[in-house]
């Protein structure tokens, strides 16, 4: 996916929603370059309830999308009310130009919300998150098996809405999922892909350990860099 994620990742300028995303069902990262994460249907793997900020004894609504907390940041799974606040941040082009295929249609973004309460909560496929700060909805984020052919791995996708950017919150964002990835997944590596031309992004995962393996060539003449983060 070229993060979500999906951050200054590919959000709005930053996203990478990193592979953070939207991939509902087309690929979206927040410090991605591509998709949208949602696009992704391959079940996520192991899933803990410690780590990253996870409320240890508080049960979330899904399993696989648990409660998280970081210093500024709630991440919880979404509502149906939120439906408005996800489509005005994918059609946002200072946004959406970084994930994915770019920007879509209202009733593609409409659609797509929908396929989170319908085909990824109910088979625990992967972790999909509203962000929010200040209670107020902020922006979206996933870590999920990557749907790039080329990248055997998880990656995270996220992505801030404007309003909230230049406040550091993409990096505690992808930090956070960094770590979720790592320490609740188990995960060795969590990966990330970007727009090459994504320079805030790619500057915000090289400042979290994230290290470039390699560019892709895309087939609308672009390229989408691969990062991980290892263990350590």
């Amino acid at each position: 996916m070229r993060a979500a994620s999906a951050a200054h990742s590919r959000i709005a300028g930053w996203t990478v929603l990193m592979a953070v995303f939207v991939s509902l069902f087309m690929p979206l990262t927040v410090g991605r370059a591509a998709g949208t994460g949602l696009e992704e249907r391959r079940q996520a793997g192991p899933r803990g309830q410690s780590g990253c900020g996870v409320r240890a004894g508080v049960p979330s609504l899904r399993a696989v999308t648990p409660d998280l907390r970081t210093e500024r940041l709630t991440l919880s799974p979404y509502v149906r009310a939120d439906e408005d606040d996800f489509v005005a941040l994918f059609q946002d082009t200072r946004v959406s130009r970084w994930m994915g295929d770019g920007p879509r249609s209202e009733a593609a973004d409409r659609a797509l919300f929908g396929r989170v309460f319908t085909d990824v909560y109910p088979a625990d496929r992967f972790a999909v998150w509203a962000v929010r700060h200040d209670g107020r909805y902020a922006g979206h984020a996933e870590i999920k098996p990557s749907p790039e052919p080329w990248l055997d791995g998880h990656e995270l996708v996220y992505a801030l809405t404007p309003a909230v950017q230049g406040l550091g919150l993409g990096r505690e964002l992808a930090a956070a999922l960094t770590a979720y990835g790592h320490d609740t997944l188990g995960l060795a590596e969590v990966h990330a892909t970007v727009d090459a031309r994504n320079a805030p992004s790619l500057s915000l995962l090289a400042g979290l350990g994230y290290t470039r393996v390699r560019d892709m060539p895309q087939e609308d003449g672009g390229t989408t860099s691969h990062l991980t983060h290892r263990r350590r």
